[in-house]
């Protein structure tokens, strides 16, 4: 027993270590990936507060009654259902040996927190000022995604035998005990809970015990970043809080957020997620700042979704369901590329790169009118028979779903073209993407030694390069889409019309008329809170709804990528610190790093459709620790 237990220390302990002889990629990636699957963290997508141990998937799960004999079971950050909890996420590291939360929820007021060493985890369950008294804490042991468990109570102690582990876990629940039920046990909230997991102890030495991970956490990232540490901890927290195991593909993953998860899941009680294509592509290059392996898993199973035709979807989820008919904004290569440059594994190339470059040539082969990119939508052969394999398909719908700014007021009555599949409208935001896309991709093959793809990658992104001059408009001083049916321009702009910048398409001058001209104009996108995805005197401004005037991170991160291709220090600096204000701004109150921001107050909870902890609402504050040299990126 004795021997087993330390060959699964070890594998929990040194999972980035790799053997690395004689390994393809796809083995080096599946070790990797059983080394992710290993410890105790909260795993599982349904609740926050179930503590999971994987590969075996013994669960600790807490459950709640008030004092009028309510329950609750699930506890989801950001939930806008009625009754659900209130929850204030604290510091979570990457790999589940410290998590840190706090909740509201019917009169109950309190506060969890775990710290796990290998085989051993302590939670620790303590009432806040204003708790409501006579509220219940149900421990709940149980097996997860029908892994075999056995259990056996006595009191407020429990064993559970996971099977096939060779070891069993010891469990002891100390406070005030109330009564062992069935299969669980009854605590009152009145006073902190104990849930020691392998070692047994008190309630100082459990509060100990916590404390010194707690603090080796918060110091090691205020010793890095010093300043900026708050930036930091947001952004690491959201992604920690995200990260799932998810059984239906037995891979860890860091989804948007759980919410998300949840809602797109066919089967809630065996898990469930979905993946979306840019964000988890900017996902997996924030989580490079902490974890090579979580940057590595985003990275690879975004691009691993890749359809029958050669794209990467704009989402995937559980049971193949994927957007068939359309991508997403290409931004795979800047992802790889910023990762690789940070760790500089060449194996981590190969693994991605046949699939971003398939993904390339089929913009070019499927988007192409003119030399410059449209959005569209494909029709295709239904797989799962679910929603969005019929909505907005082969329409102009489509083809916004594709820009991934959905309801853009840019794209409001653009005739779409279904012999074609695409908007009779190029892009001027598109179109440089494509071009940065052939740029790092030509980077990456010529490390990999591709010299043919090299000039393949090259050519094409030049000539791409050449053809944006067509929408530039040197009257007014900025590129703009274009009607390909008419070729006329649209004056309707949004900060994807700055991505020019990312392909280097325009010249300093032109760059700098850009920045002053619009960017910094307060009447278009400059104010106390930026960028708008809707100029501030564009009528949709006023809708305030998803993407028709409310602030979206990723739109800063890319307009910002752009302005460091060019001599814009102090329009660089005031995006950076602008950006880093709104997210700190909803940060610091309440803990939380929203889907999208009010572009005239900044506050993230003023609308219904903004996810309250979505992750890439940190991008706000990765454009800082970029600004300020923390994390390295180019194009």
């Amino acid at each position: 027993m004795k021997k087993t237990v330390l060959i699964i220390l070890f594998c929990i302990t040194s999972f980035s270590v790799m053997q690395l002889n004689g390994q393809t990629p796809a083995e080096r990636y599946s070790q990797m990936q059983r080394g992710l699957a290993s410890g105790w963290n909260t795993w599982d997508t349904r609740s926050v507060l179930t503590h999971v141990f994987l590969p075996y998937g013994s669960a600790i799960d807490l459950n709640l009654i008030n004092s009028e004999n309510k329950r609750i079971d699930a506890f989801r950050i950001g939930d806008r259902k009625p009754d659900s909890p209130l929850m204030h996420p604290g510091p979570h590291s990457y790999d589940g040996t410290y998590t840190d939360i706090s909740l509201e929820w019917q009169g109950q007021k309190l506060r969890v927190q775990s710290a796990a060493e290998g085989l051993k985890n302590v939670i620790l369950v303590t009432p806040l000022e204003g708790n409501t008294k006579g509220g219940r804490l149900v421990v709940a042991p149980k097996p997860v995604w029908y892994r075999s468990n056995n259990f056996k109570f006595s009191d407020n102690t429990f064993t559970i035998d996971p099977k096939g582990a060779g070891f069993t876990f010891n469990v002891t629940v100390n406070g005030d005990f109330i009564e062992q039920k069935r299969s669980e046990i009854f605590m009152s909230t009145d006073k902190p809970t104990v849930i020691c997991v392998g070692e047994n102890m008190s309630l100082s030495e459990a509060e100990k015990f916590i404390k010194s991970h707690a603090e080796g956490i918060v110091e090691a990232n205020k010793k890095i970043f010093g300043e900026y540490y708050e930036v930091y901890n947001a952004m690491q927290n959201v992604l920690s809080w995200d990260n799932i195991y998810d059984p239906t593909i037995r891979r860890v993953i860091t989804p948007v957020s759980r919410i998300w998860n949840v809602g797109w899941s066919s089967n809630p009680s065996l898990g469930g997620f979905v993946l979306f294509c840019w964000d988890t592509y900017f996902a997996s290059m924030m989580l490079a700042t902490g974890s090579k392996e979580l940057a590595y898993a985003n990275a690879v199973e975004i691009t691993d979704a890749v359809t029958e035709n050669g794209f990467v979807p704009n989402f995937y989820a559980v049971n193949d369901y994927k957007s068939r008919d359309r991508s997403q904004p290409p931004v795979g290569s800047l992802a790889v590329w910023n990762i690789y440059r940070k760790y500089k594994e060449k194996w981590f190339l190969e693994l991605v790169y046949d699939k971003l470059l398939t993904w390339n040539r089929w913009w070019d082969k499927n988007r192409n009118t003119d030399g410059l990119l449209c959005w569209g939508s494909n029709p295709f052969e239904k797989v799962t028979y679910r929603h969005w394999e019929t909505t907005g398909v082969n329409q102009t719908f489509g083809g916004a779903l594709e820009s991934g700014l959905d309801n853009s007021h840019m794209y409001d009555d653009i005739p779409f073209d279904e012999e074609r599949h695409m908007q009779k409208l190029n892009d001027a935001g598109l179109s440089g993407l494509y071009v940065m896309d052939c740029d790092l991709l030509a980077r990456i093959a010529g490390e990999l030694g591709k010299r043919d793809d090299v000039e393949e990658l090259r050519k094409r992104g030049d000539l791409y390069r050449k053809n944006l001059s067509r929408l530039w408009d040197e009257k007014r001083g900025l590129y703009y889409n274009r009607h390909t049916d008419t070729g006329e321009l649209n004056p309707r702009i949004s900060p994807t019309n700055f991505y020019p910048l990312l392909a280097n398409a325009p010249s300093q001058k032109q760059a700098k008329r850009m920045v002053d001209e619009h960017l910094l104009n307060p009447e278009e996108f400059w104010g106390e809170w930026v960028i708008p995805t809707t100029p501030r005197n564009d009528p949709a401004f006023k809708d305030n709804t998803y993407w028709r005037g409310r602030i979206w991170a990723p739109l800063n991160f890319l307009v910002y990528m752009g302005l460091r291709n060019y001599d814009l220090p102090e329009a660089r600096k005031a995006l950076s610190e602008k950006s880093k204000n709104l997210l700190l701004k909803g940060w610091l109150k309440d803990g939380y790093v929203f889907e999208n921001y009010n572009a005239t107050t900044g506050i993230g909870d003023d609308v219904g459709n903004s996810d309250k902890f979505y992750h890439w609402g940190a991008l706000l504050g990765f454009i800082t620790l970029i600004e300020e040299g923390y994390f390295t990126s180019e194009l």
